[in-house]
C-alpha cells in the first residue's frame, strides 16, 4: 500500500497519503453521518450492520439448538421480527455451514445493537492485526508507518467490511497466518489454516486446487483435517441432518444465485464478470471456465518456480482466489490487504518501469471498487480486468527474473 519514490513514477508517497485521506475522509465522514440516527435504522432506510442480522440470527438459533432450522428462512424471518422488531421483513439466503452459528452463539446473548457494536470491533481489531503483522514483515516499508497506516484504515474493501457487517476478517486472518507459516516451512500448520475458510469454501478453492497440483501432500492433509474438525463440532452439537442440509443448499447453489447476487455490480470474481457483459448464459459460464483455468495455470506456474519470492506467489495465489471465486462480494476484497503490502514491499526494490507498471495496477486493485456502482450502467466490472493484469505481470516478471538468472549462469 505504499511505493518507493522512484524518479519518473507517478505513485509518490505524497501523492498516495492524499488520496488515501480524500478516500478515507470521505467514505468514514459518509458512514458515520448515514449511522448517527436513533434506532437500528440508518438515513437510508436500511438496518445497521446490514448482513450481519443473518449471523445475529443464526447465533440466536445456535443458543437454543434450533439445528433444523438453519436452512429455514421462514423460521428465521420468525426470529428477527421477534428479536428485533425493526428489522422485521428482512430475509437472508442461508449458505454457511452449521458451525458459523455455533461462533456468534455469544454474541446473541447480547440486543443486536450491542452484538453489532461488538463484531465491529473485532473486525477492526482482527483486520488491524493482520496488516500490521504483515507490514512488520516487510522490510522496506518500516519507515512508511504512517501512510501504510492511513491506506489500510482507508481501504474501500475494508470500509465495506465494516458497513455490511460481514465475516471476511476471519478469511483475512487465516490467510494472514498462512502465509507466515508457509513462510516458515511449515506445511500442514498453513494446511490447518487453509481448510479453517471451509466457512467460507469459495476461499479455499484457488487454494486447493494449486496445492493439489503441485502434490502438496502435507498442506492438503492439514486442510482436510481442520475442515473435518469444523464439520465434526456442528455435527456434535446438532447432529447430523444440519450438515445434510447445508450440503444440499451449497449444491443447489446456482439457481439460488438470483437471491444471493441482488445486485451483480457489487461482486468482484470472474464469474458475474462474463456474467454481466456476456448476455448468454452458457456463453458466460463457458468463458468464465476457461479464464478461470487460465489464472489458475498463471498461479500454478509461479508456485512451480521456488525461485520466485513467496510474497509474489502468495500474492498471485490470494488474486487467483478473488478471481475464480464462484461468488465473491465487495468486502471480500478485504483479503487482498496481505497483496497490497507484500508488492508493494517487492516494488520498492524494483526498477522505475517494474513501480509503474505493476504500482499502477496494484492502486487499480485498490481503488477501482469505488467505482463498482458505475457498473450498473457500463456492465465492465474494472476491478476484475485490474485482478487479471496484475498475475499476469507477477508471472511475468517471475519469468524474466528465472530467464535472467538462467542466461547469467
Amino acid at each position: 500500500m505504499a511505493a518507493r519514490v522512484h524518479s519518473g513514477t507517478w505513485l509518490t508517497v505524497k501523492r498516495l497519503r492524499a488520496h488515501a485521506l480524500l478516500v478515507g475522509a470521505t467514505l468514514w465522514a459518509l458512514y458515520v453521518w448515514t449511522l448517527a440516527t436513533p434506532g437500528l435504522r440508518d438515513r437510508n432506510g436500511n438496518l445497521k450492520g446490514a448482513d450481519f442480522l443473518h449471523f445475529y440470527t443464526l447465533g440466536s438459533l445456535a443458543l437454543e439448538h434450533r439445528g433444523a432450522d438453519l436452512y429455514d428462512m421462514d423460521k428465521q424471518a420468525a426470529v428477527v421480527a421477534t428479536r428485533i422488531p425493526e428489522a422485521a421483513g428482512i430475509r437472508y439466503l442461508p449458505l454457511y455451514p452449521p458451525q458459523v452459528s455455533i461462533l456468534f452463539a455469544p454474541l446473541a446473548h447480547f440486543s443486536y445493537g450491542w452484538a453489532l457494536t461488538l463484531w465491529w470491533i473485532c473486525t477492526g481489531l482482527i483486520y488491524a492485526m493482520c496488516c500490521y503483522s504483515i507490514w512488520r514483515a516487510c522490510p522496506n516499508l518500516r519507515g512508511h508507518g504512517a501512510l501504510v497506516t492511513l491506506l489500510a484504515a482507508a481501504f474501500p474493501a475494508f470500509f465495506h467490511l465494516i458497513a455490511w457487517g460481514q465475516t471476511s476478517a476471519l478469511a483475512l486472518a487465516c490467510f494472514t497466518l498462512m502465509f507466515f507459516l508457509l513462510r516458515d516451512r511449515r506445511d500442514f500448520l498453513a494446511g490447518l489454516t487453509l481448510g479453517c475458510l471451509i466457512f467460507k469454501p469459495q476461499m479455499g478453492l484457488a487454494a486447493a486446487i494449486v496445492f493439489v497440483a503441485l502434490g502438496a501432500w502435507r498442506a492438503v492433509a492439514g486442510a482436510v483435517v481442520a475442515a473435518v474438525v469444523q464439520f465434526s463440532a456442528g455435527v456434535f452439537y446438532y447432529g447430523k441432518e444440519p450438515l445434510r442440509q447445508w450440503i444440499h443448499t451449497l449444491a443447489n447453489a446456482n439457481s439460488l444465485l438470483p437471491l444471493l447476487e441482488p445486485k451483480p455490480y457489487q461482486t468482484h470474481c470472474l464469474r458475474t464478470f462474463w456474467a454481466m457483459i456476456v448476455p448468454w448464459p452458457a456463453l458466460a459460464s463457458g468463458l468464465y471456465v476457461i479464464s478461470a483455468a487460465a489464472i489458475l495455470a498463471l498461479t500454478y506456474s509461479l508456485w512451480r518456480r521456488n525461485a520466485t519470492p513467496l510474497p509474489l506467489r502468495f500474492s498471485a495465489l490470494l488474486l487467483a482466489t478473488v478471481l475464480i471465486s464462484p461468488h465473491l462480494t465487495i468486502y471480500d476484497l478485504a483479503i487482498l490487504a496481505p497483496v497490497l503490502l507484500l508488492l508493494a514491499d517487492w516494488l520498492m526494490a524494483q526498477s522505475p518501469e517494474a513501480a509503474n507498471r505493476i504500482g499502477t495496477l496494484l492502486y487499480l486493485v485498490y481503488m477501482l471498487p469505488l467505482l463498482s456502482v458505475v457498473t450498473r450502467w457500463t456492465h465492465v466490472q474494472l476491478s476484475v480486468a485490474a485482478m487479471v493484469a496484475l498475475v499476469c505481470a507477477i508471472e511475468r516478471r517471475s519469468r524474466e527474473g528465472r530467464q535472467r538468472k538462467l542466461s547469467d549462469s
